[in-house]
């Protein structure tokens, strides 16, 4: 039987706004489930709405922000990672004890949940970091250990730089063909890369001794082993080309390349299933080079992955 070297890994997919960051993490989904994995997906994307329907799941699950308790700027029990680094309580969850509104499933088997939103919580909540917590320390127990779990997050580094990667295994960059994508990658190879080097994460603003503690715990215990990058939206070879000749300077090697597919902007627009079997195979060859570099049988593919 062949060895799933995915198995139990959480895989945080991270770009900037219009990268396609959203539309990878549909692809990759049913890729792992075409190989037998198990997958849930976390869409812990604040702001965006649409995934559901991306996915196929005919109704979108109610915000855990709510099984949890609410934030606490809006009164809640969930805090900000910034200013409260303890972990959730209750991060530890079986998809069976959450009730029905909080989980949705493809037609695949892919489950989908969702950390929060913003829209619908009012003036002053405007805050995230709660919905980032959730992120960051939520873990479902009852799939098996053959469970890869996909956490797409909101578009920027803020995420990523509040504390959020140091729970996910491997770190995804999404790069479009524009330069402030090819800087974030940079940036996450970097802060990847400093956390595994066992820099310490800023606690200045923190209250307590204590809570000074558990940021520096979460930091060194932190799960990351090394950033990815998968070429997005290209709309050719030349650009392609020279996306590649750019991340290379950053020691970058991305997994493969997700061309521009019109037809999926349009799939976007109407709230519909995405469809394209140009992505569906450029998405099983990244996840299968993905699964060699995690198995150690090809070459780490960034200066980051130790």
């Amino acid at each position: 039987m062949k060895t799933q070297a995915l198995a139990g890994c959480r895989i945080g997919i991270f770009g900037k706004g219009g990268s396609g960051k959203s539309t990878l993490t549909v692809f990759l989904a049913r890729a792992l489930r075409h190989l037998g994995y198990p997958v849930v997906v976390l869409d812990a994307d604040s702001t965006n709405l649409g995934l559901a329907a991306a996915l196929g799941v005919d109704r979108a699950p109610s915000p855990l922000l709510d099984h949890f308790g609410g934030m606490v700027f809006s009164g809640g029990a969930v805090t900000c990672p910034v200013d409260d680094p303890t972990p959730l309580a209750g991060g530890e969850i079986s998809l069976g004890e959450l009730a029905p509104q909080y989980v949705g499933e493809t037609v695949e088997g892919i489950r989908l949940l969702v950390a929060g939103k913003l829209g619908a919580l009012g003036p002053g909540a405007g805050c995230d970091g709660p919905i980032v917590k959730i992120a960051r320390d939520l873990r479902v127990m009852d799939q098996g250990p053959d469970l890869v779990t996909l956490v797409d997050f909101k578009a920027g580094f803020e995420d990523a730089a509040r504390g959020a990667v140091t729970s996910v295994d491997w770190a995804l960059a999404v790069v479009d063909p524009t330069t402030a994508a090819i800087e974030m990658a940079a940036h996450l190879t970097r802060l990847v890369a400093r956390i595994r080097d066992g820099v310490p994460p800023a606690t200045a603003h923190l209250q307590s001794a204590a809570l000074v503690d558990v940021a520096v715990r979460l930091y060194r215990e932190a799960k990351v082993r090394g950033a990815l990058a998968v070429l997005s939206r290209m709309p050719d070879g030349k650009a392609e080309a020279y996306v590649r000749s750019a991340l290379e300077k950053h020691a970058i090697s991305p997994l493969g390349s997700f061309p521009e597919e019109r037809s999926v902007q349009d799939l976007w627009l109407r709230g519909c299933p995405l469809h394209s079997p140009r992505l569906a195979e450029a998405a099983l060859e990244i996840t299968v080079l993905l699964e060699a570099v995690v198995a150690g049988s090809v070459p780490h593919v960034t200066a980051a992955a130790r």
